[in-house]
């Protein structure tokens, strides 16, 4: 069985349509939602779709760990809620693990709903990213429950945790990307903001982070330099 986990923080419409997505799938699955705090309609969205639902304090390491602790199934799927779901992504990631003992899991090829210059080469890159092994939780990122626990689960970081979570799945074992169905995935993060400024922001997280800044300074970084590009 499939345990979807969803970090949700202030994502009422976003997460709506994403458990419509997620409803025909036709594989047995799990669905937790873990609320870091919303202030909109966010909990009681994921309560009447009738999903179990966890609140925690912020944090997506927090909360990606938290549901991944309440999870029953022996594959674990991490979703972000501004994502689109395509019908079989479930199915599809049974029917591989089922048939590849060896993989321990994997991601979907990522691609970016907006329509602009920018958000075409992102798609474009982040394939070009997973094919060197690198990959974040936006893309969909699935384990198997043994793999999850052998390799310590998520971390409650304030930044990079997918990052983390990613490099110690890459090294304990072959993974596999999906390339159909694609997950789709929000280009809002990136409104009005320029380019140049999104590149180097993440080219100074990464450099920071393998120089082994704290993540609690790493996210107060992106955030000011987030604010400081609008």
């Amino acid at each position: 069985m499939i345990s979807v986990i969803i970090p949700t923080l202030n994502e009422e419409a976003n997460l709506a349509r994403l458990l419509t997505e997620l409803r025909p799938e036709e594989t047995v699955r799990e669905i937790i939602v873990v609320d870091g705090g919303s202030r909109d309609g966010t909990v009681r969205e994921a309560r009447e779709h009738g999903v179990k639902v966890i609140l925690t304090a912020p944090g997506r390491g927090l909360q990606l760990r938290r549901g991944a602790e309440a999870a029953s199934g022996d594959i674990l799927l991490f979703l972000h809620a501004d994502c689109r779901f395509s019908r079989g992504g479930l199915a599809r990631i049974e029917a591989l693990l089922g048939s590849s003992p060896r993989l321990v899991g994997g991601n979907f090829r990522l691609v970016f709903d907006g329509d602009d210059r920018f958000s075409r080469w992102l798609t474009g890159f982040y394939a070009w990213f997973r094919g060197h092994g690198l990959y974040y939780g936006d893309s969909g990122v699935f384990v198997r429950r043994e793999t999850h626990d052998a390799i310590g689960g998520v971390r409650p970081m304030a930044l990079m945790e997918d990052f983390d979570f990613t490099r110690r799945l890459e090294r304990f074992g072959p993974t596999c990307c999906i390339e159909e169905p694609p997950l789709i995935t929000s280009s809002r993060r990136f409104k009005g903001r320029r380019p140049v400024g999104i590149v180097w922001g993440w080219l100074k997280i990464h450099a920071l982070y393998y120089l082994s800044v704290s993540p609690a300074r790493l996210a107060r970084l992106y955030d000011s330099g987030r604010a400081r590009e609008v």
